[in-house]
């Protein structure tokens, strides 16, 4: 399962609407994109 990764920033106590809204999406990549496969990977383990 791949799933999509968020940039994030944290917002300032005036653009907060209310409880839990802390974080402005800034930008959103697809996992295809951000995730690497076993065959492109360095690590040894994962090669195992």
């Amino acid at each position: 399962m791949i799933n999509s990764v968020y940039l994030a920033q944290v917002k300032t106590p005036a653009e907060s609407k209310g409880k839990w809204d802390y974080y402005k999406i800034l930008k959103t990549m697809p996992g295809e994109q951000v995730y690497t496969t076993p065959e492109e990977s360095t690590c040894p383990i994962w090669k195992q």
